[in-house]
């Protein structure tokens, strides 16, 4: 029996998938996501051709059944558009949430940046909503008119796809998407009139606020949305329960470590507080967030899947695997790809074994983090680069808590489709625990050596001193 649909509303690609009253997908329909133009740090792509391809995915789905579900939608996060409201004829491109130019926003921001923190959870950078559209709107002063007026919308991706949908009907978000513009209070779930403030964006042109769930909004295609929400949180939903001392390692083209915050608490600093889901009772499911930076840049080109566990700890130089920067809770742009020693000498399959010893360490101290703040206990791992076994075994090793692999692909379908269909929701059960190695067991040592010498990296000693205390 058919529950719920989903559809995944990705940056390279969009997919669609059933699911069944057993809580198993299938039926997956995907294809790739209309090419983005990168010019000059602007990341642009054709709104309608890709709301075309949406559609064509979801049609191409629901072929396959002639149920008509309760529908579930997950989004790329940040990626936003200004359209016209009497033709739906979108006024600027689809700007991804990877475009640069709000870097300017951020610089004449930067002694907010405490403000908006506070506020937001997160920091001041340009991949996020309202830094871009404060240069657009300061780059075209006309356009702020007709949106005011009424003339012109705006919104994330999500927000212009449900108004299509609708027939022009609904112009909102939900909770979770609208938490990563800068703009919306994470501790009352509504836009702050603060933050509008400070990013000279009127705060009437906004689409209204949703909960992620129980949306009951009827579709012109004859379903019914139910569930919306932001791409991570979906995975989230689908990976680690709310209520238990667990956390969730992301690794793909990015990595995260994330875990629910206990009623009342804070994320530790530095780290990201996330709202990942609300319900339709107005209750809000917050995380606490370590970020890792484009780490499949940096093992892009190297042979990581012929690395062995055992090759773990075979010598003394130390990694940050980050070509971009350290993300949270270091948020340091200039320690990108470094070694603790020249490198240029070593076969590519060594170099491929230290930038995971990086990310393994950088997975570890987060975790330690979250273990001393809210007593973690189970730690499980999603996303294409957590199949490797040097990266299993490794965090395995290093945060001596009973860690698993999770088998479950496409999991931002899944979390969105359970929550559509009002399933429990995580399906974590099939998870399959990674049983530690014997071959690594000098890996930890490593680690505690590690930690010694990033905390040189970020906080230099004087001229003079050395290295030997970790030789």
């Amino acid at each position: 029996m058919i529950v719920a649909i989903a559809l995944d509303l990705g940056t390279t690609g969009i997919k669609a998938g059933l699911l069944s009253q057993d809580g198993t997908l299938h039926g997956i329909v995907s294809q790739h996501a209309p090419q983005i133009v990168a010019e000059g740090g602007c990341y642009e792509s054709d709104a309608l051709a890709y709301a075309e391809v949406a559609d064509a995915v979801l049609a191409g789905c629901l072929a396959q059944t002639d149920a008509r579900p309760p529908l579930g939608l997950c989004s790329q996060r940040s990626s936003f558009l200004i359209w016209e409201r009497a033709s739906g004829q979108p006024i600027t491109p689809l700007i991804s949430w990877q475009d640069d130019r709000g870097a300017a926003s951020c610089a004449a921001l930067r002694a907010q940046e405490i403000t908006i923190r506070e506020l937001t959870g997160l920091p001041l950078t340009p991949y996020y909503f309202a830094p871009k559209l404060r240069v657009l709107l300061r780059e075209h002063p006309t356009w702020r008119e007709r949106l005011i007026g009424g003339e012109w919308l705006l919104g994330t991706l999500d927000t212009f796809l449900i108004w299509r949908w609708t027939g022009g009907a609904q112009h909102v978000t939900d909770a979770s998407m609208a938490a990563r513009t800068l703009l919306m209070d994470i501790h009352t779930g509504q836009w702050s009139p603060v933050l509008c403030d400070l990013f000279d964006i009127p705060l009437q042109v906004l689409p209204q606020i949703k909960p992620s769930a129980g949306l009951n909004l009827p579709l012109q295609n004859g379903l019914s949305l139910q569930a919306s929400m932001g791409d991570q949180s979906a995975a989230l939903v689908a990976s680690i329960d709310s209520d238990q001392p667990e956390a969730l390692v992301n690794l793909g083209t990015g990595g995260f470590v994330v875990c629910y915050l206990p009623e009342g608490r804070s994320a530790p600093e530095g780290y990201l507080q996330t709202l990942v889901w609300q319900g339709e009772n107005g209750r809000g499911y917050i995380a606490s967030e370590g970020t890792l930076n484009s780490i499949a840049a940096a093992l892009a080109g190297y042979p990581v899947q012929d690395c062995r566990a055992e090759e773990l700890a075979g010598d003394d130089i130390f990694c940050l695997a980050e070509p971009s920067g350290l993300g949270a809770p270091y948020f340091r742009s200039d320690l990108g790809l470094t070694f603790s020693d020249p490198v240029e000498h070593l076969p590519p399959q060594r170099i491929a074994v230290l930038l995971q010893e990086g990310i393994i360490f950088r997975v570890a101290r987060i975790l330690e983090d979250f273990q001393r703040e809210f007593g973690i206990t189970r730690v499980y791992l999603s996303g294409g680069r957590s199949n490797l076994p040097c990266l299993q075994q490794g965090i395995a090793q290093c945060v001596q808590i009973p860690t698993y692999r999770l088998p479950q692909a496409d999991a931002g379908l899944v979390g969105a489709a359970r929550l559509a269909a009002g399933l429990s929701l995580t399906a974590n059960g099939h998870a399959e625990k990674i049983e530690v190695a014997q071959s690594v067991k000098d890996l930890p040592e490593k680690y505690e050596r590690w930690k010694v010498w990033l905390d040189m990296m970020l906080h230099p000693r004087p001229a003079g001193h050395d290295l030997q205390t970790l030789r």
